[in-house]
């Protein structure tokens, strides 16, 4: 009411009609006047200055219509503006210059050797720790080691874990979709590789993707620490090895494991071969499993999350398994998961949603305004089934596929 008053008495009647005469067509609203006994008047619709009781009504008609908030998706048309360096970016652009400082370092056999040891040992940090354990949880440990392989990823500066298996379980779940953190189909190849990494929006982890993990004390302590495990090992290397240590032992292999790593990301969702119908871009890769320690068998890692074992067949080296196996000898890891027969063999049925996914793509292929006005008929079965040879692998589930896909264009060509 004070508020009510005060405007009332900012302008009065009589001034208000000197100001604004109304014209003949100007819309008039009802105003009550609390003020001396309810007296009634109407006054033109004259500017954007409201006057509104204390309490309004909470109606439909009463409240002003608001624009819609805007809807931050990746599937939006709006142009991106991600590539931003704002803080948190900055040591990772900063690592990456430090690796010129060689000129004035210089290269010893020390420093190279420091490098070559950190980049297997973090990289099993990363595939063994970042991906396979906390990502996936593909196998058991105790709290002391999960720590431990918590520190050693986190030691290759690639965030925390609560962060780094929180995008990554976003990821599978949108694999090669629009929403996809880091997809190449939908971003182009440099943006899955490294430019979302720039992107403020990625910044805090979702703590509500990983329940699992976020109520650990350590890892509470790493997320708010996150890149304390890097920084005392870039010392570390220093005290041994001087600043060639540093640059070289420390620095280059930082950065080489950055890429081979975002490597899985870009380029495992390009070049390699699909053994398995996915619903994904997701292959298989000789040499991005030799480079990084096994996640290079990336399509079959999409066609089975739980395992800890990547390369299916005895042929596809896999190093990170090798090395959990052997920690699972002496108790140190255990219930290491492993894919079933019918995963490896191709015989499983895919799931509602991979065939759901993967029957939308094949309708997507169809020119929908063709069918409606072109052809006599709908792609038949055969048709059908030809297409998504031609799109997928072999699955057991082609039919229940081309199905699915046929109710769709049914469905298209009747809007």
């Amino acid at each position: 009411m004070g508020t009510l008053t005060s405007a009332w008495r900012f302008r009065s009647p009589r001034v208000r009609r000197r100001a604004h005469p109304t014209p003949p067509d100007l819309p008039t609203l009802p105003v009550r006047r609390i003020i001396g006994g309810g007296i009634h008047s109407r006054l033109p619709v004259v500017s954007n200055f409201v006057v509104a009781p204390k309490n309004p009504p909470r109606s439909r008609l009463d409240s002003p219509i608001q624009p819609p908030p805007p809807v931050a998706s990746a599937a939006s048309n709006e142009p991106f503006h991600d590539d931003i360096v704002y803080p948190k970016a900055i040591p990772f652009v900063v690592i990456h210059l430090a690796v010129i400082l060689a000129i004035w370092t210089g290269v010893t056999w020390r420093a190279v050797a420091i490098g070559v040891a950190l980049y297997v040992v973090r990289m099993f940090g990363v595939t063994a720790g970042y991906h396979r354990y906390f990502s996936h949880r593909s196998f058991k440990t105790s709290r002391w080691f999960q720590f431990v392989l918590a520190w050693l990823a986190q030691s290759s500066a690639q965030k925390s874990v609560l962060w780094w298996a929180a995008i990554h379980r976003h990821h599978h779940k949108h694999s090669d979709t629009e929403d996809d953190v880091h997809s190449p189909r939908h971003r182009g190849f440099w943006y899955s590789h490294v430019g979302w990494i720039f992107a403020r929006k990625h910044e805090a982890p979702d703590l509500a993707a990983v329940p699992d993990l976020a109520g650990a004390p350590e890892l509470r302590f790493l997320l708010r620490f996150e890149l304390l495990p890097a920084i005392l090992l870039g010392v570390a290397t220093f005290f041994v090895a001087g600043a060639a240590g540093l640059v070289v032992g420390f620095f280059w292999s930082t950065v080489l494991l950055y890429h081979c790593t975002f490597f899985i990301n870009s380029l495992a969702h390009v070049n390699g071969v699909q053994r398995y119908a996915t619903g994904d871009d997701s292959r298989n890769n000789w040499w991005l499993a030799v480079i990084t320690m096994g996640e290079g068998w990336h399509n079959n890692h999409h066609a089975y999350q739980r395992s800890a074992r990547q390369g299916f067949r005895w042929y596809e080296i896999d190093v990170t398994f090798y090395l959990l196996r052997l920690l699972a000898t002496i108790g140190v890891v255990r219930e290491l998961g492993a894919p079933p027969v019918e995963v490896v063999r191709n015989e499983r049925p895919l799931g509602r949603a991979t065939v759901e996914r993967i029957a939308r793509q094949v309708a997507a292929s169809f020119d929908l305004d063709r069918l409606a006005s072109h052809t006599p008929h709908l792609p038949t079965m055969d048709e059908l089934r030809a297409r998504a040879r031609s799109m997928i692998p072999h699955t057991p589930s082609m039919d229940d596929i081309c199905a699915r896909a046929y109710e769709r264009l049914t469905q298209g060509v009747g809007a």
